[in-house]
């Protein structure tokens, strides 16, 4: 039953970041005169982000991304026996959120599937993109390890962590559409197609690459507090 609630709070976190984040980027970054163009895009993912913490952090620690996971694991952070149930779940959510939005878009042009090199909306190489989703989740896991550590802020986590997530796609919405999140990555990348899901290794390699080392130095960094999850807000339960 535990694992069940985990892996539905995951599902329907990371369902809510792909959904909002996306969709704002198809439905209203363009549009005529109003539109919320990048920054709209970037404080909507972090939204999703921060909202989702405070709504099921507490059952599952918030992850609604692979990166984050393997991320917490090499921190130490996150049990064994969750890794695998949870990215599945994660990558389903993506998927199912990508399917709902494809659907409503009927085939409207505006997808915002991750991309290098042609596919980039600045045109950055495979380098410069490879480059920039391993730093930027380097920093987005720092930044979850951090303000999750003994001694931080109780309960405040989710809020650094959405803006974290807003300040990096800021950055580089330009050169790779942002993904540290491989989830996210796929849904929109697999109702694209073609070249999008030839170039998905990317961003599956570098979050995951950026995310290991960043968990390895928070081990160190951090004082270990000898615990399976990362919570991202304080639970409380009625005795």
């Amino acid at each position: 039953m535990d694992m069940t609630r985990r892996v539905v709070a995951e599902f329907f976190g990371t369902f809510w970041l792909t959904f909002g984040g996306c969709g704002a980027a198809i439905f209203a970054a363009g549009f005529p005169q109003l539109g919320i163009g990048f920054l709209g895009v970037s404080f909507a993912f972090g939204l999703t982000v921060l909202t989702m913490a405070y709504a099921v952090g507490h059952i599952s620690g918030g992850h609604f991304n692979p990166a984050v996971t393997v991320g917490l694991w090499s921190a130490g952070r996150c049990a064994n026996k969750h890794v695998v149930p949870y990215i599945v779940a994660q990558v389903i959510g993506a998927i199912v959120a990508a399917a709902v939005l494809y659907m409503i878009a009927s085939g409207k042009e505006g997808w915002v599937p991750n991309g290098f090199a042609d596919l980039s909306p600045g045109k950055y190489s495979l380098g410069a993109c490879l480059i920039t989703e391993i730093v930027a989740t380097f920093f987005f896991i720092f930044i979850i390890a951090g303000t999750t550590s003994k001694g931080a802020a109780t309960g405040f986590a989710g809020i650094p962590i959405g803006f974290a997530l807003t300040l990096i796609h800021l950055v580089t919405i330009p050169i790779t559409n942002t993904s540290v999140n491989p989830a996210r990555s796929t849904g929109p990348a697999l109702f694209a197609g073609g070249a999008y899901v030839g170039q998905l290794w990317l961003f599956w390699l570098a979050p995951l690459v950026g995310a290991a080392v960043a968990g390895l130095l928070a081990r160190w960094l951090y004082e270990h507090e000898g615990i399976d999850d990362t919570i991202v807000v304080e639970e409380r339960r009625v005795a």
